[in-house]
């Protein structure tokens, strides 16, 4: 992972025999050596790649610390002396650390239906993202089971994938996304982001409607009241004129 420290190990014994040369690359610039007892780090002086980050121990064990996704690639250790002349190549591969995913809620596409039919609605539809990854995988689980999931390569982009629940659903979900070393999981919390409507922009112009529809039905519901006190007082002033006749 980015950060850590990386060990290249000889794997000879009596190193006091032995020559020792490190590249980075196969025809890259040469980053440490050992001769004996004497031993010396370089760094690339172009870019100042490896820049005090090399150590060479007694054994000749090259360790690189605080790694960078920059110093992936092929290492060469040439070995000179004993009965050949020895070369070994480290393949290496530093992985960026894993962002959490970001779980969102989403509009329902049919956000210009009629009313009645948002009323209707019981599903909370969500979106869950990862940006600036590459050779991931994001995945929706439902406990321990696999709902979806989607990989990418080399590139290095966003990924989102889509969810959708009942409102009411009990059931764990989480989002992970994960590479070959390392994974990062974000959970669902169902009870807060499906009830609030604060994370769908949509939610707000339904609840707007909600509202008028509601208002209007108050209004109506005062004007019929209002007409029916005015026939009632009608009622009882015409009853008081027939008994007084």
């Amino acid at each position: 992972m980015e950060g850590d420290s990386i060990t290249l190990y000889p794997g000879v014994t009596d190193i006091l025999k032995y020559i020792l040369s490190y590249k980075f690359g196969v025809e890259g610039p040469l980053i440490a050596f050992k001769d004996g007892i004497h031993s010396s780090v370089n760094y690339d002086v172009s870019n100042e790649r490896f820049k005090g980050r090399l150590h060479l121990d007694q054994t000749g064990a090259l360790t690189i610390s605080d790694s960078k996704t920059s110093d992936s690639g092929v290492y060469v250790l040439n070995i000179i002396g004993g009965r050949e002349d020895q070369v070994k190549k480290f393949c290496v591969t530093i992985y960026p650390r894993l962002p959490a995913p970001d779980i969102i809620r989403t509009c329902p596409q049919n956000s210009s239906s009629s009313v009645s039919e948002h009323l209707e609605v019981s599903r909370c539809e969500l979106l869950c993202s990862v940006v600036n990854v590459s050779a991931v995988s994001l995945s929706w689980y439902k406990g321990n089971s696999l709902l979806s999931s989607i990989s990418v390569s080399d590139l290095s982009i966003s990924l989102s994938l889509p969810l959708e629940v009942e409102h009411q659903d009990n059931n764990n979900y989480s989002c992970v996304v994960n590479n070959t070393i390392s994974n990062q999981t974000t959970y669902l919390d169902i009870s807060t982001l499906c009830q609030s409507c604060e994370e769908c922009p949509c939610c707000g112009s339904v609840e707007s409607v909600m509202r008028l529809v509601i208002s209007a039905l108050v209004a109506v519901a005062a004007a019929a009241f209002v007409v029916e006190d005015i026939r009632s007082r009608k009622g009882e002033q015409e009853n008081r004129e027939e008994t007084s006749c």
